[in-house]
């Protein structure tokens, strides 16, 4: 068996949509000290499965439940080692999950064509899911600590990764497609002092509009709000302690219900809002935002800064990498020689997919573009600084479809070792703790060939 690092069923189990599924007649299936596995626990992950389209065939019940045996184990070490989750923590993940459910849910509907929400499907306001789950939140969490403390300090040599690669059979190799790595230099215009109080005078007087009763906040929020997450939705932003900006979050626990906010300033903008609900560290609220604008004049200063650096690279007067410190203000490229990370990876590396997914405009600008070939300077929208800027693209790298190999994937053959590592130290683990904890597994599972040997077998 494969462990992930710690993939925890608890959570999902629990909030699987098996909107038409039978609930099975339940029992005890197994036992690591005082948690135990539900038959129905076994079910609800293999429903789960199906949904998220693994085939039927690859669907492993002892898989499963050997999988949630090594979970519990790890609650069970966590408890005897008393290790502490804050409430802060418990609270962050599970809006976590309220979120990543929510998205699965966003498009489900019940038989009469009705969205179905999370509280719907429940028939239980969030703050009462959020306590039933509490416990098995924090258990999750105090098992990812102790699975840390395994994997933590292991690291891979450069003789490691070789030796690993050496122990692939060459037929068995993986088969990389093309990667790319890009560069750019980028410009912001520059915001002015005016530019902000236009901003600020624009939001005030919608405000002063609401509060005259002139418009409601729901159409002011769909017609002047530049959040498009939510000016759709009247504004409407759910959140938890710790999870928006500081000066938002200080806002929405300074209001009471239905009280509107002065207008006040984040690293968006500016915003105001009101209080729709809150309750302990949870809030609904409907909000506005209207972000500084630059002017045409500084639009045109930064374009024709953006030129001067475009005809000194053509002409060979000036290098890449002292261009990207002199012109560009891109704070998130700037200290990196301009090379963009591929948030999906973490790497500067790139698939035609991934690219595609994240800025479907780069692979347009560079699919014909030799290797440090430059585009021409282009407005686009950085979507991690949420504004405009001009940018000058090439194309750092663009290797072709290849079996792995150690000169030109020697990141990916050192991730591949260091996870072989990593598992092989979470089964030394395993092994070590099964003798020492009470264990339980049903008859009816008594068939299942496991990687480790769960129970002593009898004489």
């Amino acid at each position: 068996m494969k462990y992930s690092i710690f993939l925890s069923l608890f959570f999902t189990l629990a909030f699987t949509m098996s909107f038409a599924q039978p609930k099975p007649i339940d029992k005890v299936v197994a036992q690591v000290g005082d948690n135990i596995v539900l038959f129905s626990e076994i079910e609800g992950q293999i429903h789960s499965m199906k949904q998220n389209g693994v085939p039927e065939a690859d669907i492993d019940k002892c898989q499963i439940l050997e999988q949630m045996l090594y979970n519990f184990l790890l609650v069970n070490q966590a408890e005897l080692d008393s290790i502490q989750i804050s409430d802060e923590q418990v609270d962050a993940e599970m809006e976590n999950r309220l979120r990543m459910i929510e998205g699965q849910m966003k498009n489900v509907k019940d038989d009469k064509g009705n969205p179905i929400t999370i509280e719907s499907f429940y028939g239980k306001t969030k703050l009462q899911i959020k306590e039933e789950f509490r416990s098995t939140i924090k258990k999750r969490l105090q098992g990812q600590e102790v699975e840390r403390g395994i994997t933590s300090a292991i690291d891979v040599s450069p003789l490691d990764v070789e030796k690993f690669y050496s122990s692939i059979p060459k037929d068995s190799l993986p088969y990389i497609n093309s990667q790319l790595s890009f560069q750019q230099i980028a410009v912001f215009p520059m915001i002015t002092k005016n530019d902000k109080e236009l901003a600020f005078k624009q939001i005030s007087d919608i405000r002063k509009q609401i509060i005259a009763g002139k418009t409601t906040f729901c159409a002011a929020a769909s017609f002047y709000s530049e959040d498009p997450g939510s000016a759709k939705m009247c504004g409407r932003i759910e959140a938890t302690r710790n999870q928006m900006v500081r000066p938002f979050e200080a806002t929405a626990y300074s209001l009471k219900v239905g009280e509107i906010s002065e207008v006040f300033e984040t690293e968006f903008g500016y915003h105001f809002m009101q209080l729709i609900e809150r309750k302990g560290d949870d809030y609904i609220v409907n909000h506005i935002l209207i972000a500084a604008k630059f002017s045409l004049d500084n639009l045109d200063a930064a374009s024709k800064r953006m030129e001067l650096c475009h005809k000194e690279l053509k002409e060979g007067k000036i290098t890449w990498e002292d261009a990207v410190k002199i012109y560009s203000n891109d704070a998130n490229t700037k200290e990196n020689k301009g090379y963009i990370t591929n948030p999906i990876t973490g790497e500067i590396k790139w698939s035609v997919e991934q690219v595609n997914q994240v800025d479907p405009m780069m692979f347009q600008l560079t699919d014909g573009l030799e290797l440090n070939q430059i585009t021409s300077p282009l407005l686009y929208y950085d979507f991690n600084e949420r504004k405009e800027a001009i940018r000058i693209v090439r194309v750092a790298e663009r290797t072709k479809p290849h079996v792995g190999n150690l000169t030109d994937d020697y990141n990916l053959f050192r991730m591949m070792a260091l996870e072989q590592k990593r598992q092989q130290a979470i089964a030394n683990w395993t092994k070590s703790k099964i003798s020492s904890a009470y264990i339980r597994i049903d008859d009816s599972f008594k068939e299942c060939v496991f990687e480790n040997q769960w129970v002593a077998k009898a004489p």
